[in-house]
């Protein structure tokens, strides 16, 4: 599958000519998201006709060489990650083209596509010393994005997520360090052949949960996120959280799923189910009380992700259960209805702070008159990720619905309703204030290009497209490290 190289080499290719072209680097996303689209489609075509595969870029395969392991996730994500990559590339072509500032004009551009090549060597990478350089690469082009304002505030925020970062890199690789001192092997398909349930190897998979939690921003290591990305520029609050929190959450499932589910016992699965559910609950609480609009949207990121940990209880571990699949389905299908519906709810909320002047929700009546299709991006977005119909929000938690009465877990089940809940109530607030009309004695707003409005609304109809896409669900079950699909 020399697609998949491919979807890794593209964006390494513009990051690399993006330093010498400058601001006209702007241009270069035209020539890579069709590119980048058709090979995320080809490789998704490839595993529903022939199944998942594995490619081994120059010839040599692990443990010598680099392999790249294709099943349905992967390429799933690969495909919503050029997505997404194409709006906010296509969104910022437009709203830097104003910049004066020369961090913003030029150096956002290397930093997109490195994440964008870093992202897509995390979903198709199949060891785990590849997946940290990938992780790492993501890390430092994510926090410079985050400081690329150049303001005292996000270079705190910054500041504040290198050093979450830097802490979560130092555990991700001290678990690494031990698995390859006890097993000499870091392919993830080869150890888990010799992998033994051990102190040892329960210590490092544990090291290496905490550092992932600390990158993806999961509970109780979520403080860095929201300053960090209600601060950043519209296209990159985009991408981070749409897109880079949910790398190393990627990854997580990968050891606990694919390398390690004979050591996932049901007391550790149920905790870190726990931990979600806590996560949903201070999220929520978190954005109902913030009063501008990107903290309430950073704050919805920490509590959808936090969804995706009940993914542990339900479908963790080896032992074969008959509601695993809907879970796992369910769950992925989250995922991916949240990046989409997650960047264009970002680069609307960009829309509609270029209108208003600032993000406060007091600003920000009649902005989708001024504004309309981003506006109708924004409730577009809302409702996919409120979980309601015909979204992929709503096919998702109905899966993951399913498999909790099925299970007995009524707890995570309550979870995923009061979640929905919470969401409706706390993204109400600003869809009733976008709405609502603007009084006299309020400033005009500013007029908004069209040329910023409709990428947003592109990626809202493809979120809520996601739960009527036939092949969708037979995709994420290629491959699915499930115990019923295992040989």
């Amino acid at each position: 599958m020399a697609e998949a190289a491919l979807s890794i080499a593209l964006p390494f290719l513009m990051c690399l000519l993006a330093v010498p072209l400058g601001r006209r680097a702007a241009g270069l996303i035209w020539m890579a998201a069709p590119v980048a689209l058709a090979l995320a489609g080809r490789l998704v075509w490839r595993v529903l006709a022939d199944g998942p595969g594995v490619h081994a870029p120059g010839g040599w395969g692990a443990p010598l060489g680099i392999e790249l392991r294709v099943d349905g996730l992967a390429a799933a994500f690969v495909l919503a990650s050029a997505l997404v990559c194409a709006g906010a590339g296509l969104f910022a072509r437009s709203y830097l083209a104003a910049a004066t500032e020369i961090r913003k004009g030029f150096a956002f551009w290397p930093l997109f596509y490195a994440c964008w090549a870093a992202v897509n060597a995390v979903f198709l990478g199949g060891d785990l010393f590849n997946l940290y350089v990938a992780l790492e690469l993501l890390t430092v082009a994510a926090v410079a994005m985050v400081a690329l304002e150049g303001k005292a505030p996000q270079l705190a925020a910054a500041t504040r997520y290198l050093l979450f970062a830097l802490l979560g890199s130092l555990a991700f690789l001290a678990g690494v360090v031990l698995i390859y001192g006890a097993h000499g092997m870091m392919d993830i398909a080869r150890l888990r052949s010799v992998l033994e349930p051990g102190p040892a190897v329960l210590l490092a998979l544990l090291l290496m949960s905490v550092g992932l939690m600390a990158k993806a921003a999961l509970f109780p290591l979520q403080g860095w996120l929201p300053d960090a990305h209600g601060g950043a520029p519209a296209p990159a609050s985009a991408l981070l959280s749409a897109l880079v929190v949910k790398a190393a959450l990627y990854i997580l499932l990968r050891i606990w799923f694919d390398l390690a589910p004979e050591v996932a016992g049901p007391r550790l699965m149920t905790g870190l189910g726990l931990l979600g559910a806590l996560g949903v609950a201070y999220a929520s609480v978190q954005a109902l009380r913030q009063t501008r609009l990107k903290r309430i949207v950073a704050y919805s990121t920490i509590a959808q992700l936090s969804y995706l940990m009940l993914v542990f209880p339900l479908a963790g571990g080896a032992e074969p259960r008959a509601w695993a699949e809907a879970a796992w389905s369910g769950a992925m299908l989250q995922a991916l209805a949240h990046a989409l519906a997650k960047a264009a709810m970002f680069l609307a909320a960009g829309v509609m702070v270029l209108a208003a002047g600032d993000d406060r929700l007091d600003h920000m009546a009649g902005v989708s008159r001024q504004a309309p299709m981003a506006g109708f991006a924004f409730a577009l977005a809302a409702v996919s990720l409120m979980g309601l119909p015909p979204g992929g929000g709503f096919l998702a938690k109905y899966l993951m619905l399913t498999a909790a009465f099925d299970s007995g877990g009524w707890l995570w089940a309550a979870v995923l309703l009061a979640g929905g809940l919470a969401s409706a109530a706390y993204l109400f607030r600003p869809l009733t204030r976008l709405m609502t009309a603007r009084g006299e004695e309020a400033p005009p707003l500013s007029p908004t290009p069209r040329s910023l409005q409709w990428p947003p609304l592109i990626l809202a109809l493809a979120a809520l497209a996601l739960g009527l896409v036939p092949g969708a669900y037979e995709l994420l079950q290629a491959g699915a490290p499930l115990p019923e699909a295992r040989p």
